[in-house]
């Protein structure tokens, strides 16, 4: 049997324990986004809320719940400067 790196399920945020930890307590929006981010990113508040299915305001209210708790960062567009795009960080 072999154990080649292409075999093994790849590393994500969500598998860290501390990552869970951390989500546990946040909102049902702020965890499916967590998903969504952990599956697809970078992606704009827009993409989150098309890949979702959630309101851009409710899209919006789970980012700002990550970025309290530390895990989610940001940065502007390389498409799009005055975007910003999310990202999950350990």
């Amino acid at each position: 049997m072999s154990t080649n790196a292409e075999n093994q399920p790849a590393e994500t945020c969500l598998t860290n324990p501390d990552f869970r930890d951390r989500l546990r307590d946040l909102p049902p929006s702020a965890k499916l986004v967590a998903k969504v981010l952990d599956d697809e990113s970078p992606l704009s508040q827009g993409q989150l809320a098309q890949e979702s299915l959630l309101p851009d305001r409710t899209v919006r209210y789970a980012l700002n719940r990550l970025e309290e708790a530390d895990l989610v960062g940001s940065r502007y567009s390389f498409h799009d400067a005055r975007k910003q795009v999310y990202f999950l960080v350990d």
